[in-house]
C-alpha cells in the first residue's frame, strides 16, 4: 500500500536578496539560523521560526522514512504567492521558486513530486508560467483559493483553471490572506475558523456561479483541510438552492451535484469528521493530505484514516495513496484537432 501525501509544504532556501526579486522590501525570504531552525521573513519583520524540515530535502526524506510515507507532492508555503506584487515581478518569482522547489525534489525524485506556483493576479501570465513549469518537471500547480477580491469563479481565474485542465495539470488550492482577519486576533483564529470559510467559499463560488459548468470536466482540482466547512454545510446550501430562486439563478444544478468535480484532502483530525467528509465526497475523492511540517498539520499521517470508522482495507488503500496516485498521474500526450501530438 502506497502512503501518498498531498499537503506538503516547503520553502526553499530564498535569500534576502533574491527576496528583492518580487518586493524591494523582500517579502518574504528565508533566515536560516544554524542549528536545525530558521524564520520565515516578510522584509525585516519576522513572520513564523521554522525548523529545517521546510528546506531539507535529506530531513524531510528521513521524517517521511520514520512516519511510513513514501510519497510527497511538494507545494510553496502560501507566504511565497506573492499575488499582490507587480505581474512581471510575480512571474520572475515564482520561476525562481519553481526552479528552487525542482531542485529539492530532485534531491529524492522517486518521493517528492514538485508542484509549481504561478502569478495568478494575471491569468495570462499564470498559464505561460504553468506551462513552462510543466515542461521543466513539475506534477501539478498550487494556488491560494482568491486574489485580493477575485474569488476561484473569476472569468479570468476559470480560464487558468481550464488551461490546467488542457495541459493534464492537477491544481491544489489552498485557504491563505484569510477574511476576516481583523476580527480574529490572537489564538490563531485566522487558520482555525478563517482558512474553513476561505475554502467553502471558493467550493460554493465555483458551484453557484456556474463555473464548474464552464471549466472542463478533465480538470483535477483538489481543495486542502477536508474542503474546510464545505462538508458540514452541504445540506444548508442545498436547501437554500431548492427554496431560493437567487441561490440557484447561474447554477443549474445543487451543490451535491457537483461533488465529482473535486477532490479534498484529509486534514481533518478527527475520525467522526472523516467519516462524514467520505459520505459526502465518495471514498475515490478524498486523499492523505497533513500539511506537514507545520504545526497545525496532522503529527501521524494517516491515523485519521485508519481510525476511520466504516472504511474497510480497499478504502483505506485509496484514502492512504491510490486516489492520490491516479491525481498526480502524468497527463496523457495532448491531440490536437488535426490529430497531432503536442
Amino acid at each position: 500500500m502506497t502512503v501518498f501525501d498531498v499537503h506538503a509544504h516547503v520553502f526553499p532556501r530564498l535569500s534576502r536578496d533574491e527576496g528583492r526579486m518580487l518586493t524591494d522590501d523582500a517579502q518574504p525570504w528565508l533566515r536560516v539560523d544554524g542549528g536545525g531552525t530558521g524564520m520565515m521573513m516578510c522584509g525585516d519583520e519576522e513572520y513564523r521560526p521554522v525548523g529545517e524540515a521546510l528546506w531539507d530535502p535529506a530531513r524531510r526524506v528521513a521524517d517521511m522514512d520514520a512516519a511510513g510515507v513514501d510519497v510527497q507532492a511538494v507545494s510553496s508555503t502560501p507566504l511565497m504567492f506573492g499575488y499582490a506584487a507587480e505581474p512581471s515581478r510575480a512571474a520572475d518569482w515564482c520561476d525562481l521558486v519553481n526552479e528552487r522547489i525542482l531542485d529539492f525534489c530532485g534531491q529524492a525524485p522517486d518521493r517528492l513530486l514538485p508542484l509549481c506556483q504561478v502569478p495568478l493576479q494575471d491569468p495570462g501570465l499564470a498559464c505561460q508560467v504553468a506551462t513552462r513549469a510543466q515542461a521543466a518537471g513539475h506534477r501539478g500547480v498550487h494556488i491560494g483559493n482568491h486574489v485580493g477580491d477575485r474569488n476561484l469563479h473569476d472569468d479570468g481565474i476559470t480560464a487558468f483553471l481550464a488551461h490546467c485542465a488542457t495541459l493534464g495539470l492537477p491544481v491544489l488550492a489552498h485557504p491563505w490572506d484569510m477574511l476576516g482577519a481583523d476580527r480574529m486576533r490572537g489564538h490563531m483564529l485566522p487558520w482555525l475558523s478563517g482558512m474553513p470559510a476561505e475554502t467553502q467559499l471558493s467550493i460554493l463560488g465555483l458551484m453557484l456561479s456556474g463555473a464548474f459548468e464552464r471549466i472542463p470536466a478533465s480538470l483535477r482540482l483538489c481543495f486542502c483541510h477536508g474542503g474546510g466547512s464545505f462538508a458540514f454545510l452541504l445540506g444548508r446550501a442545498d436547501n437554500a438552492w431548492h427554496r431560493r430562486d437567487i441561490v440557484r439563478a447561474d447554477s443549474p444544478r445543487p451543490p451535491s451535484e457537483y461533488t465529482d468535480r473535486f477532490h479534498v484532502d484529509s486534514a481533518v483530525f478527527d475520525p467522526r469528521a472523516l467519516r462524514l467528509l467520505v459520505d459526502v465526497m465518495g471514498t475515490e475523492r478524498v486523499m492523505l493530505g497533513t500539511d506537514y511540517p507545520f504545526p497545525l498539520g496532522e503529527m501521524e499521517p494517516g491515523a485519521t484514516i485508519r481510525a476511520c470508522p466504516g472504511l474497510d482495507d480497499a478504502d483505506r488503500a485509496l484514502l492512504l495513496g491510490g486516489n492520490a496516485e491516479a491525481f498526480f498521474a502524468p497527463a496523457p500526450e495532448l491531440v490536437t484537432t488535426e490529430g497531432m501530438t503536442q
